[in-house]
């Protein structure tokens, strides 16, 4: 008769012990298991040792032979290695994780934090572009973030090199939130080393990812959805028309977030996926006050769930904003969205510390998860990045070369990069990256350089007489 009463599923019980963290982290740790299959076991099974312990039935009557879940000892050894790091597990369905995310369909089951966590209280706005910025990119994407940031928003990015690097060491002040591809002991790209320990400090660093994993190609998209979803609108300041940051325009609509896109220069090709959202239906984005005008229909400020998303699936954008998605979808393949950019994937991290040791199954990217990104088969091991460091020994071959030489975090070969000079053709590529068809200012350029003013000014001449740039009155340049 009990049984009879009590026949449904009993309700989802969040993980509140440490023996429950340990369950979750096995969980999603288990082979075939990503953020959908994880969600729905739960469902079914109330808490998270429930789900563990039918998940070899599961996958018995999925017809999956010799199917073992993630060992209790490969959980533990990660959750040392967290422990080494100074990270923190933020569990869905407890407190600490951040409501607008748990909000999305595929939200991460778990999240590893190093940083601020009270940052993830606050209204967010999400910053993306191109790696190789320009130099009004980088301005512009500074004076927004400054901007957003006093008006008491926390700027979500990447940590990407560009428009993500500039977005995030300009809100430094007021409160970042990086988002990375692989482990949030892992620096990438190591160019970031100094910008990652800063927001250790001030800001607050986030991954879904196993302690210890080095990025890979498929990471990025699964990492997009993240940042769009722990924010109330997405920014797009550079992007090419095959853009990675498009994945994120894609993922915010989808989730029911504001798009914004800062227009560009026709003929520039870093303007081309923002001109094509505007088109589109996007926002056009001229400053800070466009913001706040974007988001004002959305919540009004003096409603108390301000800062609240709809749920996965409501859109509350406009007409325009859903042609906006679907042009975003055209052109990429199948399930997987569009890959970083060239060499992003190949770029070798450090490791923050040496406590890091990778969990002895370095989970995969889970399958099932939204959009059909595909996972990796049962037992498939996450392989180095080409140019991975692992004690001493480089694999061959190298990124490329404008990456620097991936390497282990070592605080004294940070002292000695930070003083190098670049040679004279690194230089001109620095200077053509920065410059595109609308002009820039001479001065504002070695400002953006860094670099002593004698050697810029000798390069710019250099490249002029190349007929590579052009001068125009009032000490301006273009690339020509």
């Amino acid at each position: 008769m009990a049984k009879d009463l009590f026949s449904s599923h009993p309700p989802t019980t969040p993980p509140t012990t440490e023996e429950d963290t340990l369950s979750a982290l096995r969980l999603i740790r288990s082979p075939r298991v990503g953020a959908t299959t994880f969600h729905r076991m739960i469902d079914e099974h109330g808490c998270v040792a429930a789900a563990l312990d039918a998940l070899p039935e599961v996958a018995r009557a999925a017809g999956v032979r010799d199917y073992a879940p993630c060992a209790r000892d490969t959980a533990l050894r990660e959750l040392d290695a967290a422990r080494a790091a100074g990270a923190t597990a933020l569990l869905h369905g407890t407190p600490a994780y951040p409501a607008a995310l748990a909000a999305i369909a595929d939200a991460p089951p778990l999240l590893w934090a190093i940083g601020r966590l009270e940052l993830l209280a606050q209204d967010a706005i999400a910053m993306v572009g191109a790696r190789n910025a320009s130099s009004l990119g980088t301005r512009m994407a500074r004076r927004l973030a400054e901007g957003l940031g006093h008006r008491g928003f926390v700027i979500v990015s990447g940590l990407a090199r560009g428009i993500d690097a500039a977005a995030h060491r300009a809100a430094l002040p007021s409160g970042t939130v990086a988002v990375m591809a692989g482990g949030v002991d892992t620096v990438y790209p190591t160019e970031n080393l100094g910008l990652y320990d800063a927001l250790a400090e001030t800001g607050l660093l986030l991954s879904e990812q196993p302690m210890g994993m080095t990025p890979q190609a498929r990471h990025f998209p699964r990492r997009n959805r993240i940042i769009s979803g722990l924010a109330r609108a997405v920014i797009v300041v550079e992007a090419a028309e095959k853009s990675g940051s498009l994945i994120t325009a894609r993922d915010a609509l989808d989730q029911g977030r504001e798009v914004l896109a800062v227009p560009g220069h026709p003929v520039d090709g870093r303007a081309a996926g923002c001109n094509r959202l505007i088109r589109e239906g996007a926002t056009l984005l001229r400053g800070v006050e466009d913001v706040l005008t974007a988001l004002a229909p959305v919540k009004d400020a003096t409603d108390p769930n301000r800062g609240a998303p709809e749920p996965a699936g409501r859109r509350g954008t406009s007409q325009g904003a859903r042609r906006a998605h679907a042009a975003t979808a055209q052109g990429e393949p199948p399930g997987s969205g569009v890959s970083p950019a060239p060499g992003a994937a190949a770029e070798a991290p450090a490791r923050r510390g040496s406590g890091g040791a990778h969990p002895a199954s370095a989970s995969p990217t889970p399958a099932g998860g939204r959009g059909g990104r595909a996972g990796v088969k049962s037992g498939a091991q996450s392989k180095p990045a080409p140019g991975d460091v692992t004690r001493g020994r480089t694999a061959q071959p190298r990124a490329s070369r404008e990456d620097p030489a991936p390497k282990r975090r070592d605080r004294a070969s940070d002292a000695g990069a930070a003083g190098t000079v670049d040679a004279p053709g690194d230089l001109h590529l620095r200077i053509l990256s920065m410059l595109g068809p609308s002009p820039v200012a001479e001065d504002q350029v070695i400002r953006d350089l860094g670099a002593p003013t004698q050697t810029v000014l000798a390069a710019l001449v250099a490249l002029e007489v190349e007929g590579r740039i052009a001068r125009q009155p009032g000490a301006m340049l273009l690339r020509t």
